[in-house]
């Protein structure tokens, strides 16, 4: 053993370099996470629950019960762990009010055309960004329940998927969503909660999906969101997921992403920078797809 795998423990389960390490292949190869060593204290502290939970005292057991092909929902929870949901309605405000101003007004007009209006919400989370979308559709094109018009959202872990569905919400995240949206799209619940209306809900369909997996879809999309996902992933794994959502866009389609997030590599040719983390999709050059 060498000094650098040195155990660090807390109390009683010993955590090795070597068991962060397999840790981090695992999340990457199963998930496309990027683990950087720093990240092995907090790593720590939320898997040593899980074994706990499951009464196991070390690490390699635990990789053990990871790798059995029965133990699906457990490599979920641990991606449930090494991720962080944060969220909030209308979170990055300068998104909606391009999606508000130039997205659905084009995809009106396409709809108007016979197409259809597709957005996707990739890494919804537990929901308040897809419910951000449904409602500035609603209040942008005011019979979008009529039209040909969902939103997708997707997200890897099935426990925050179920708690979209859900869509109840603490009365504190009212102050998120704009007084006039709230007495139209929103419900009170009970004293302490409220939950979405049947308007916005009957738009979004959603998912559970792990993005490094074939998507069990085609497209095309007139949006697509997605923030604060690729920061937990490589610089490879980013740009060839930038380039898949490429792939999946209308002519001039939106990709919105993280504050902290940039497109680089092939999608970058023809995904056009319009405005703070905001891509429309171009030709090299800058001309539209056709």
């Amino acid at each position: 053993m060498t000094t650098s795998d040195v155990s660090h423990t807390t109390k009683d389960i010993p955590f090795s370099d070597s068991d962060f390490r397999a840790i981090a292949e695992l999340a990457q190869s199963a998930f496309g996470l990027n683990l950087a060593e720093s990240k092995k204290p907090l790593v720590y502290s939320r898997l040593s629950k899980r074994l706990k939970a499951r009464a196991i005292s070390t690490f390699p057991e635990y990789l053990d019960l990871l790798n059995r092909q029965d133990e699906r929902d457990e490599r979920l929870e641990l991606i449930s762990a090494l991720t962080t949901n944060v969220t909030s309605f209308f979170r990055e405000k300068h998104h909606f009010e391009t999606l508000r101003n130039d997205a659905l007004p084009q995809m009106q007009a396409n709809i108007g055309s016979g197409k259809r209006g597709r957005i996707w919400s990739a890494g919804c989370s537990s929901g308040q960004e897809a419910y951000s979308i449904a409602m500035t559709v609603l209040e942008t094109i005011p019979d979008a329940g009529r039209k040909n018009i969902k939103i997708l959202a997707t997200d890897i872990d099935p426990k925050i998927v179920e708690r979209a569905k859900l869509g109840e919400y603490p009365n504190e995240e009212l102050t998120g969503i704009p007084e006039q949206m709230r007495k139209k799209w929103t419900e009170s619940k009970s004293e302490t909660n409220f939950s979405m209306s049947d308007a916005p809900r009957n738009l979004i369909t959603f998912a559970e999906l792990n993005l490094m997996t074939e998507w069990p879809f085609k497209g095309p999309f007139d949006v697509i969101f997605c923030r604060n996902v690729a920061i937990y992933f490589n610089q490879e794994t980013q740009q060839r997921l930038w380039d898949r959502f490429r792939e999946m866009l209308t002519p001039g389609g939106y990709l919105f992403i993280g504050h902290s997030e940039r497109v680089t590599g092939p999608a970058a040719q023809s995904l056009n920078g319009i405005g703070i983390t905001s891509y429309q999709k171009f030709e090299s050059g800058g001309r539209l797809a056709s």
